[in-house]
């Protein structure tokens, strides 16, 4: 039924928009309204619906399934991340363009009724597969392999919720993209104190990204509006970000802080609902910062701080890389997982710079990275966002098929790869 439905998108609205042309005010839009929701019904039609088929007389595939193409089912997020643009799109014509081809299709169902589809799947996965757990653990079966399915199909709806959220922020004049993954996104309320004078408390949604976190007022809703949307108020580099914990002694509460070219700081108070969505953001926060304080010493004294790492080694340490000093940064966005809930869940996020420490030992012997040895390590220090480890006094890069090894997760994997 869902590929069905997916269907009378592709081969009815968009079939007959092709064959026939848009209106001239809407030319360049309708690629907007339909996102790739092409490339998700040609997925369905022709391969997973026939494996999900297959599952109804092996159920012990099923599981499998879903680890296997966690990765293509990256496509959801894509289509979410363009999402509040088609709405926007869609409400302008609802009533009139699309309502004349809905009537010359014969739908029963609106076009924002069928585009609403893909989004509703991705999160009733979950539901489905935690109903397979539940009784394959009633049975006595082994249920390993579908505790890993449901932790991939926990954590891509969640991508595909945190982006759809990021697509209705407005104002913004950056590239949301250029700003790295989404770590983190929560309600605050929040006062800003600029010198001695601390302001007022306002509800703000604020969004964490690798290199930048953004402060935005919630629309209200009672104004007229819709749908939730967002418009951009402040912003913080991450370059010139600092964290304070418990302020005033209050555990729900801890303060940003952005550090001015002229010496000046600018303080925001944020106030949690909860301590732990304080306790994930400042967790989160101080590794982000770790990690940068790292990457910018090794890139600007390599020599100086292999030295040192080399002293400490010398004392006895094992000189084993580990992996990634930014293992274990997952988004605890309050959108879509419960914290309480999924203690396992995990993910790896990859996409800052990452520096194998000699001096942090990992316990797996296997699990040691592949390093391609690089023979002019000087043009690491000219690229514009150099990837690199120093690793018992030479540069080095992990290799492609060791980052793969580290992890499969979605949160390795950028917008623009599919």
């Amino acid at each position: 039924m869902y590929v069905a439905d997916l269907g009378l998108i592709v081969e009815g609205y968009m079939a007959s928009m092709n064959a026939k042309g848009v209106p001239e005010d809407m030319k360049g839009k309708d690629k907007i309204v339909f996102g790739n929701i092409h490339q998700i019904y040609d997925w369905h039609k022709d391969y997973f619906l026939g494996e999900l088929e297959k599952c109804v007389a092996e159920p012990e595939r099923l599981a499998q399934l879903f680890i296997k193409h966690e990765r293509r089912l990256h496509m959801y997020v894509v289509y979410c991340q363009n999402k509040p643009k088609s709405e926007h799109i869609v409400s302008e014509y609802i009533e009139t363009y699309f309502e004349e081809l809905k009537q010359q299709l014969g739908h029963r169902l609106q076009l924002n009724d069928l585009l609403i589809k893909p989004v509703q799947r991705i999160m009733k996965y979950q539901l489905l597969l935690k109903d397979f757990l539940k009784y394959y653990t009633k049975a006595g079966m082994d249920t390993e392999e579908l505790e890993k399915a449901v932790e991939v199909m926990c954590f891509v709806p969640k991508r595909c919720n945190d982006m759809m959220n990021v697509g209705r922020l407005q104002g913004f004049e950056g590239k949301i993209t250029a700003q790295g993954k989404l770590l983190q996104q929560d309600t605050f309320t929040i006062a800003e104190q600029d010198s001695s004078i601390l302001s007022r408390f306002k509800e703000r949604r604020v969004f964490l990204f690798e290199q930048l976190v953004i402060f935005s007022e919630p629309i209200d809703r009672k104004k007229g509006f819709s749908v939730p949307g967002y418009i951009f108020k402040n912003s913080i580099k991450i370059s010139c970000l600092g964290v304070e914990t418990c302020v005033d002694g209050d555990p729900n509460r801890f303060a940003l802080t952005s550090r001015g070219a002229d010496g000046s700081t600018v303080r925001f108070v944020l106030h949690s609902s909860s301590q732990d969505i304080c306790k994930a953001w400042v967790s989160d926060v101080s590794q982000i910062l770790e990690t940068q304080r790292n990457f910018l010493n090794a890139l600007q004294s390599p020599i100086e701080y292999q030295r040192k790492e080399s002293k400490s080694n010398s004392l006895g340490r094992s000189m084993k890389p580990p992996l990634s000093a930014v293992v274990g940064l997952r988004p605890h966005s309050s959108a879509s997982i419960d914290r309480h809930k999924l203690p396992c869940l995990r993910s790896c996020n990859t996409s800052l710079p990452s520096l194998y420490l000699p001096s942090q030992v990992p316990t797996d012997d296997h699990s040691q990275p592949e390093v391609r040895e690089l023979k002019h390590p000087e043009v690491c220090l000219k690229l514009k966002n150099p990837f690199f480890a120093v690793i018992h006094g030479r540069m080095a890069v992990p290799s492609p098929s060791s980052t793969l090894q580290r992890s499969s997760n979605l949160a390795q994997l950028d917008e623009d790869d599919l």
